[in-house]
């Protein structure tokens, strides 16, 4: 019974899918049903977040005297996330205490660090799932007419293996998956969750108390670092293709010192406003390479060959050859340090320092020295 929710992406018709929160939702409501009536339901259904409904087989189901447990399979659709096909069980027990208690079993990782959406030592299933699951357990407790306590334990047995190819162990979320989701539905290959994602570091960070940050595009970035040592222990954030949403992130968290370090192919967008460096949303940098050649005497032909060429190393090839490297590269951080500030706002001091894998360092916006200099000084 495959859920038939679909989203166009272009040219394409894609299916979606449902979060780990709706699972759990999904098997704890079933496994309520099978402790109050002794019997599991075939299929089980809620209301996302979304208005959207969902329903689904119940498999595994087991019922004892105070006890049921009972387990849906998680459908992510068309995107392509891991915990796709995972089982996630829902175990609920009457108890003496009042009230629906949720915790997480096998599977299901644990808070380490602050700064998430559950506190140190929590099980890591966020604020709406917790919501979804106390909503349609109490409602098949009211239905039945059962005014007791509940416990809900819930568990994903693949879970821990699955995490490891998540962003879990690097966010301190440790024996586990995390249950997700504040819309109940998934939509294929949506960016949404990288960009919460970078938002949880940052907000770790900052409740750790850090207010300077380094934030790099990537795995080049981090190259890069290495070989500035006095950068090394600074709190570092991979921003990916979204520099805009990661400033906008850093702004809201209160850092007051921001250092970008970027390969050129990626800051080059940045000179140009480009705050989504994906080559699938824009990919401008001959343009922009050209422009900023142009106001320093490049002619027709120069500008034509740095809009052909095939990367940003050989528009520097080419800058170079015409004895005007220096000079572009001064413009383009200029603008590069005007776009950057105008984003992150007036209450952060921010600076980028871009380089190339071929020729290294190529230069640092005129702030990004004392930035520098603050974390050399807070190592000191």
């Amino acid at each position: 019974m495959a859920f038939e929710q679909y989203i166009q992406k272009g040219s394409q018709r894609l299916r979606c899918g449902f979060t780990t929160g709706s699972c759990a939702a999904l098997a704890a409501k079933a496994a309520a049903v099978a402790l109050l009536t002794g019997k599991a339901p075939g299929t089980v259904a809620i209301m996302t977040p979304k208005r959207l409904s969902v329903e689904v087989p119940v498999l595994e189901a087991e019922a004892g005297a105070d006890y049921a447990v009972c387990a849906v399979m998680k459908d992510s659709g068309d995107d392509p996330d891991v915990t796709n096909g995972a089982l996630v069980y829902a175990r609920v027990t009457k108890t003496e205490a009042p009230g629906i208690a949720i915790d997480g079993g096998t599977g299901v990782g644990r808070v380490t660090k602050p700064g998430l959406d559950q506190p140190v030592g929590a099980a890591a299933i966020n604020r709406v799932p917790r919501q979804m699951i106390a909503a349609e357990v109490q409602s098949v407790c009211d239905r039945y007419g059962y005014a007791g306590g509940v416990s809900v334990v819930i568990s994903i047995p693949a879970g821990a293996a699955l995490a490891a190819r998540t962003f879990n162990p690097k966010l301190g979320i440790e024996g586990g998956l995390s249950v997700l989701g504040t819309s109940g539905i998934v939509e294929p290959m949506s960016a949404q969750a990288l960009i919460d994602t970078i938002g949880v570091e940052l907000r770790q960070l900052a409740a750790k108390g850090y207010r300077k940050v380094i934030l790099t595009p990537g795995n080049y970035g981090e190259a890069f670092l290495k070989t500035m040592p006095y950068l090394t222990a600074a709190p570092t954030v991979k921003f990916s293709n979204f520099a805009g949403d990661t400033l906008d992130f850093a702004a809201a968290y209160g850092f007051q010192k921001i250092l970008v370090v970027g390969h050129a192919g990626k800051l080059v967008k940045l000179a140009g406003g480009i705050m989504n460096t994906h080559s699938a949303v824009a990919d401008c940098r001959g343009e922009i390479i050209a422009a900023h050649a142009a106001l320093h005497g490049a002619g027709r032909e120069a500008a034509r060959a740095l809009m052909d060429a095939v990367s940003t190393d050989a528009c520097l090839d080419i800058l170079d050859r015409m004895g005007l490297l220096e000079d572009v590269l001064s413009s383009l951080l200029g603008r590069i340090q005007e776009q950057l500030q105008r984003r992150a706002g007036g209450g952060t001091e921010i600076g980028a320092v871009m380089f190339s894998n071929v020729r290294g360092l190529l230069g640092q916006t005129e702030t990004a020295p004392g930035i520098i200099d603050s974390f050399y000084q807070e190592e000191k």
